[in-house]
């Protein structure tokens, strides 16, 4: 069973289609990145899976429970972190804990369990306003935790962090999934922090889901690229168009997607004679790493790309 589910899941504002039938699977105790842009339905998304925004139609499950049929139960089974944490900070981060714990009617040891899971056991006894940004952040996934539930939804959790702070965060969500004993959902538009930090991934565009798999898994199934840096672009996209090649531009140059078996040695020699037989001066051309910008610049069409799990 899958820790979150949906299944054609459609949210309509109006006459706009903000969420368009998204089916999304998240196995048991993954780091799932769910990556968009701006706009493109993850907060809306989210706000169904937590059961703040009712379906317009379709079929949202957190660990097998129906959001909308038994939305207290599902809401149990999932603990999130927004963008606006809420805490009051004239009061320590225990008792910003401590207000969250009575309203659920829990046990007060859950304040030192879910504190020292975070790493924050020592600075528990401090005021919220005195924390760092990071370290409300960690007090934030820390409330999420509250009563163990088995899936932890993180809205762009490094969101404001510094550098130090983002690499900080990036270790410990990576973490997150055995310390906490849960499923976590990423939101994130930084395509760089969900590499490093995600093992299956899930991207939305224009309110459906193009591509959703384990990370790996994706990235072995690309079609190989090939950069190139060279001193006349216009003729050089020219010369390339002639051999039927998807071509796109980067801070680094060319690319060029290749059909799927091709071997990118050769058509890079290929490439690299029909170039200099143009007149055009090729300064590097070679295979391009997989990645998940690849993956992301290949989402193109809204056709959703699945692999089976193995759990």
């Amino acid at each position: 069973m899958a820790a979150i589910e949906t299944e054609g899941l459609t949210r309509v504002f109006g006459r706009r289609r903000v969420v368009d039938g998204v089916s999304m699977s998240a196995p048991d105790r993954a780091v799932y990145g769910f990556l968009g842009r701006n706009g493109a339905g993850k907060s809306t998304t989210m706000k169904m899976l937590i059961g703040l925004l009712r379906p317009t139609s379709g079929v949202a499950r957190i660990c097998g429970v129906d959001v909308t049929r038994d939305r207290m139960r599902a809401a149990r089974r999932i603990g999130a972190l927004l963008e606006a944490h809420g805490f009051y900070g004239h009061l320590t981060g225990r008792e910003n804990l401590d207000l969250s714990r009575r309203l659920l009617g829990l046990p007060a040891t859950e304040i030192d369990r879910v504190l020292a899971v975070v790493d924050m056991l020592r600075d528990g006894g401090r005021r919220v306003s005195d924390y760092s940004l990071g370290m409300r952040q960690r007090l934030g996934i820390a409330r999420a935790m509250l009563g163990s539930p088995p899936v932890l939804l993180l809205d762009e959790p490094t969101n404001g962090l510094d550098p130090d702070g983002i690499a900080d965060m990036r270790r410990f969500l990576r973490e997150l999934p055995d310390r906490a004993g849960a499923t976590v959902l990423l939101s994130s538009h930084l395509l760089g922090e969900i590499e490093q930090t995600a093992s299956h991934v899930g991207i939305i565009h224009e309110g459906r889901l193009v591509v959703e798999g384990e990370l790996s898994r994706l990235k072995a199934d690309l079609a190989p690229e090939i950069g190139l840096r060279v001193d006349d672009p216009d003729r050089a996209r020219a010369v390339l168009r002639t051999r039927d090649l998807t071509l796109s531009k980067d801070a680094e140059g060319l690319v060029a997607r290749l059909r799927p078996g091709d071997d990118h040695d050769q058509v890079s020699a290929a490439l690299n004679r029909d170039l200099i037989a143009a007149g055009v001066s090729v300064f590097a051309i070679g295979p391009r790493a997989r990645s998940l910008e690849s993956i992301y610049r290949a989402a193109s069409t809204p056709i959703p790309s699945r692999h089976p799990e193995t759990v």
